[in-house]
């Protein structure tokens, strides 16, 4: 029996597993949680017929909205054989098999960077420029996606994109609070008072960052899966892109603290070729971008509170990340700083 059979239920999932495949070999397998994942449980299952990854939402009280697996599992079947590369789904589950919605997608072959390229890959400046071009370039790509073409028009009401998500980050910091921190209800209440207008309606991942891909383990130019759709809609692509730079860390910046910081390795191209190469790519403009920047700090903020809160419920299957609480002061300070600018 292993440690993870009350999470992952082998006797009801591998049988379905074995239907979905038509491999019986899946009727039996072990289960490995892949350590790092902050929101959902992420499990890694071998059997006879190779390895396949579950995805699953953490024990416990759930916040309204949130884990939603079956949109998770949407978005990448609608993006397979589009230039976005994603894994492809075997297995959907609304909540039969473990007790709440999950879904079982094939393992790439990739590397998932955190602090540290892996020994020979991506040890020049060259290399870490390409690394960089594509993840602009995919995210690019994701944008440009008519969501029309791929069946994903009724993804999310887009009208009001950014109101809302500043509603709902505000009501996610409302809930999940363990202590009073002044610098996010100001930063609500400012973000509140209004948004530019969106530039165009793209799919959004919504946590768009390098250790978020898995990159090709042969070319460090290409990305080989976009992970980790939890936080996808339909919605303004500055948005996105804007959380995405707020996880830009440059060398002389602080690391941000929950997130990898390997982008400050000297060498690594910083924030002003993001920002350079996607207005190339999109044609999109940018001069408003301070607005989106001070609502990913906040965004950002409720992401972490709402892991300092899973942990201290004890919920994410023993995972520990350190004392949050001034973390999230920290980012939501630099969100006001942001608005300030």
């Amino acid at each position: 029996m292993s440690e993870y059979d009350e999470l992952v239920r082998p006797e009801h999932l591998g049988p379905a597993l074995a239907e979905a495949t038509g491999d019986e070999a899946w009727s039996e397998f072990e289960a490995k949680l892949i350590a790092g994942g902050k929101s959902n449980l992420t499990f890694e299952l071998r059997s006879g017929a190779g390895e396949l990854i579950l995805r699953r939402p953490p024990s416990g009280k759930l916040l309204p909205s949130a884990h939603d697996m079956g949109r998770e599992a949407r978005v990448q079947k609608a993006l397979a054989g589009t230039s976005v590369p994603v894994p492809e789904i075997v297995l959907v589950d609304e909540g039969e098999l473990l007790g709440l919605p999950c879904y079982v997608m094939r393992k790439v072959d990739g590397h998932v960077i955190r602090e540290a390229f892996p020994e020979g890959y991506a040890d020049s400046v060259d290399d870490m420029q390409r690394i960089a071009g594509a993840l602009v370039d995919t995210q690019a790509a994701l944008h440009l996606t008519d969501p029309d073409s791929v069946g994903l028009a009724d993804f999310g009401k887009a009208e009001g994109f950014m109101q809302r998500q500043v509603r709902r980050w505000t009501e996610q910091w409302q809930r999940s609070k363990t202590i009073e921190i002044p610098q996010m209800d100001e930063l609500g209440r400012r973000l509140s008072s209004g948004a530019p207008a969106p530039q165009r309606v793209s799919v959004i991942h919504g946590d768009f960052r390098l250790d978020n891909c898995m990159m090709d383990p042969k070319d460090p130019g290409t990305v080989a899966a976009v992970l980790d759709w939890e936080l996808s809609a339909l919605g303004d692509p500055l948005a996105d892109l804007a959380l995405t730079l707020f996880y830009w860390v440059e060398e002389s910046d602080e690391p941000v603290g929950i997130t990898p910081s390997i982008t400050r390795t000297p060498g690594f191209p910083g924030r002003d070729f993001v920002k350079k190469r996607y207005a190339e790519r999109t044609g999109l403009d940018l001069s408003d971008l301070g607005f989106y920047e001070a609502f990913a700090a906040f965004k950002l903020a409720g992401i972490v509170q709402g892991i300092n809160a899973r942990q201290k419920a004890g919920s994410m299957a023993g995972q520990n990340f350190g004392e949050l609480d001034h973390l999230v002061k920290h980012i939501s300070q630099k969100g006001l700083d942001t608005l300030d600018a």
